[in-house]
């Protein structure tokens, strides 16, 4: 009985994973987009964000209302690779939101789960089953269908989002990895991943020239009510997302985020037709996002079925490296 117990606590834990991170993950291209149409200096939130982060978490540690423990230098040096391909992600995820729409946004996002499975061949994983792999053929034939009916095509904006799907590879692979040998909770990584992007991000808005206008502009902006509220929002769901992800990662897989994050886009690319604009009709266009919401269904189901047929584990991953 106590067993079964466990086993219903196990899943329910899994499945409330899974749909935080869907529910923030579809939240946040939104709420991107909305602040990135008032405010188009993306280095900059970022970096907002990830002081927002590392200031919430910070706060509640030294308050008690969380148990993550204290920076040690050994795990920060470990968690520095996974921490620049996060922001890496993000930071051109949100460069492309500036002239991508969202449909072929989330239809480009949706080549990740291709992107993992062949990390995952090459890092010795195996060939994926022929349904897998007809699946991620099929939603890749969708984006470049997509792209052809696609009348706002944005060059710089398709290649930021095929280059953010590569660090979100990278990242999600790494993060599955840290979580099982190190041990560490969501709200762990999360600390250590906000803390660490810090100077890199500081470079960056140096770098690129953001800096000191960026600020200037912010404090103008902040007259307007619907700027802050979007911006609050922003801040606030840009931890939430953090956090169901590394959670989700942990708790399931890289790969189950990936298969969230497809299924979630269904909604996403439905509601991106009607809201926040840009997306001009075309007979191409919409096929080829049809297609590519198909392949990663079919993906999604074929992985399911993958997983289902593997004999049970008596023992879990994470579980045998914290144990």
């Amino acid at each position: 009985m106590e067993n079964r117990s466990d086993a219903e606590v196990s899943q329910f834990r899994s499945l409330f994973a899974a749909l935080s991170y869907g529910i923030a993950s579809m939240a946040m291209v939104f709420i991107n987009k909305a602040i990135l149409m008032q405010y188009s200096n993306s280095m900059t939130l970022l970096t907002l964000q990830q002081l927002a982060t590392a200031g919430l978490i910070h706060f509640g540690r030294r308050m008690g209302y969380t148990k993550a423990r204290s920076l040690e230098m050994t795990t920060a040096k470990k968690l520095l690779p996974v921490s620049l391909f996060y922001n890496a992600n993000v930071a051109f995820a949100l460069a492309s939101l500036k002239g991508v729409n969202i449909p072929m946004y989330i239809a480009i996002k949706r080549l990740t789960p291709l992107a993992v499975l062949i990390a995952g061949f090459f890092s010795g994983k195996g060939r994926p089953t022929t349904q897998v792999t007809l699946s991620v053929v099929l939603t890749a034939a969708g984006v470049v269908i997509a792209a052809l009916g696609d009348f706002s095509f944005d060059l710089f904006g398709y290649s930021m989002a095929l280059t953010s799907v590569f660090f979100q590879t990278m990242y999600l692979v790494l993060v599955e990895k840290s979580g099982a040998e190190d041990g560490l909770s969501s709200i762990e990584i999360m600390f250590y991943n906000s803390f660490l992007s810090l100077p890199f991000l500081l470079f960056l808005i140096i770098a690129t020239g953001e800096f000191p206008s960026s600020f200037s502009i912010l404090f103008v902006k902040s007259n307007s009510l619907y700027f802050l509220v979007i911006l609050l929002l922003s801040l606030v769901m840009g931890i939430v997302l953090n956090f169901t992800m590394f959670l989700c990662t942990i708790v399931n897989s890289a790969l189950t985020t990936t298969i969230v994050g497809v299924l979630k886009g269904v909604g996403s690319t439905t509601l991106g037709f009607v809201l926040l604009g840009g997306v001009q009709v075309h007979a191409l266009n919409v096929t080829g996002l049809v297609i590519n919401t198909a392949g990663g269904v079919w993906y999604s189901y074929a992985k399911y079925q993958q997983k289902k047929s593997k004999p049970p584990k008596l023992v879990s991953d994470v579980e045998a490296h914290r144990k």
